[in-house]
């Protein structure tokens, strides 16, 4: 199997999802993939590479040719297909899927993530029961969010598939009827059972229908390719032998509080504005990660300039990140620090919390990602105690014997 991702922690939670010995792949190189040979070769008989083409921010029409090239080289391989797409609709979503197509009898489109209390009703995304329209999740994208999955999919000939089709015991043949339509199904999808139907429809028809959705939807092609997960991963296993650095570059409300119940156990935490951010001494942090250390950007921060101080945070992380073991929390923000590390690949080992997933580099290093808009309150403390079982639970920790970081660790202006 060869997947699709636009940005890195979408790439490892498909990796993790599809429960096939996986390697996560950061952008298929300059020559594009290649069968044999190289440092990107393409899976093999029983493996899924999963490569995160990076391709979020990108212009549109640079985004399709990324999944153009790849969707290209896994179909000249003869294997089967799977393209991520962000269960809130963000990304170059339209771009990407008439790319995708290309080639196909048609595209099963599934958005919903059920675990994370994102499902699909009459078309539209719903959060927790709210329509994705009429939520604030769009908050940092500048624009407004779309009120359907068909009008994230603009010029994409789409068909509603309700959830009584989904439902209705004969869902291929629907899928089948709108395919000959010339229309891509967009189905409803409530739980993880409606899931698991959309792909066993989907996969019934053969390798010429390729399915596009969530981590949700690759759970269920997990669940349908192989049931039990794959018994030869590596199990993680906790040290103290190296530093553990969290980078959070995520503007949503609850990283505040996952900030605050690493602290309380201990962690040091440098907060940095985006002016202090940048007036840094050529970029550089004045910090070297001893333990558990935190470094967060704070304040309002502009979609405009958000790439380019997420650029300047990572090469700052990378300076002085050393041989730390990294938990990094949005797929811009991970994507970048690794980048800078000139780490090119990963090996998923374990799903902490959903969406939290635990990797291997190939010097060793452990390296967490995480979507921003994931995780509840322990999220940041969870995965801590994932990578160092010692850390003590927050209330076995005595106000006076949790120190805070000196003026010159907490992101002060020089």
């Amino acid at each position: 199997m060869l997947a699709l991702a636009d940005d890195l922690s979408g790439a490892a939670e498909t990796a993790m999802a599809l429960r096939l010995p996986s390697r996560i792949v950061l952008g298929a190189p300059a020559g594009g993939l290649r069968a044999e040979g190289g440092s990107v070769a393409l899976p093999a008989a029983g493996e899924c590479v999963v490569v995160d083409l990076d391709s979020r921010q990108l212009p549109a029409n640079d985004a399709a040719r990324s999944v153009q090239s790849a969707v290209a080289a896994g179909a000249f391989h003869g294997g089967l297909l799977f393209k991520k797409v962000d269960s809130l609709l963000r990304g170059n979503l339209a771009a990407e899927t008439v790319a995708y197509a290309a080639g196909a009898r048609g595209v099963v489109i599934a958005p919903a993530l059920p675990v994370a209390g994102r499902t699909v009703c009459g078309g539209v995304v719903h959060l927790r029961g709210v329509p994705l329209h009429a939520t604030d999740a769009w908050r940092a994208e500048g624009r407004p969010p779309p009120r359907s999955v068909s009008h994230a999919l603009r010029g994409v000939p789409t068909a509603l598939v309700p959830l009584p089709v989904v439902r209705g015991g004969a869902l291929a043949d629907h899928l089948s009827a709108r395919f000959a339509q010339g229309r891509h199904p967009v189905c409803d999808a409530e739980t993880d059972e409606d899931l698991n139907l959309i792909a066993a429809a989907a996969h019934e028809l053969g390798p010429d229908v390729r399915m596009l959705g969530t981590g949700g939807l690759a759970s269920a092609v997990g669940r349908l390719l192989a049931p039990t997960p794959d018994p030869t991963l590596p199990r993680p296993r906790g040290t103290t032998e190296r530093p553990l650095l969290v980078v959070v570059g995520t503007a949503e409300p609850t990283a505040t509080q996952q900030i605050e119940q690493l602290t309380a156990v201990g962690a040091r935490h440098m907060p940095l504005s985006p002016g202090e951010l940048t007036r840094a001494p050529t970029g550089r942090l004045d910090i070297t990660p001893i333990g558990i250390t935190v470094v967060s950007l704070t304040g309002p921060v502009s979609p405009a300039a958000s790439r380019e101080l997420v650029a300047t945070l990572a090469s700052a992380v990378a300076d002085v990140a050393g041989g730390s073991d990294l938990v990094l929390t949005g797929g811009e923000t991970a994507r970048r620090v690794l980048d800078a590390l000139h780490i090119t690949q990963l090996r998923p080992v374990a799903q902490i919390h959903h969406g939290a997933i635990h990797s291997r580099t190939p010097d060793g290093r452990c390296v967490v990602t995480r979507p921003g808009s994931f995780g509840e309150a322990d999220s940041l403390l969870r995965i801590a105690r994932a990578l160092r079982p010692e850390t003590p639970h927050p209330d076995s920790v005595h106000p006076e014997s949790v120190h805070p970081a000196p003026s010159s660790l907490r992101g002060e202006a020089p």
